[in-house]
């Protein structure tokens, strides 16, 4: 025979979504902060990347000349 009650299972906590985290941890202005500081960074590596060799091959001749 079958029981149908059930069986005292532990209760899963509420998960927080990781923006209510990140914001708890951080606050609007550190959230702000990393934000800027992300697009900052991609910018310059998109456009260093892009003309990296070049621009360090111009250094170095720069420098021996």
């Amino acid at each position: 025979m079958e029981n149908n009650k059930t069986v005292n299972e532990p209760v899963e906590e509420k998960k927080n979504s990781k923006w209510k985290q990140l914001l708890k941890k951080f606050g609007i202005g550190g959230i702000i902060f990393f934000t800027v500081k992300g697009i900052i960074t991609s910018t310059l590596i998109y456009f260093l990347g892009k003309n990296f060799w070049s621009i360090i091959s111009g250094y170095f001749t720069g420098i021996f000349d």
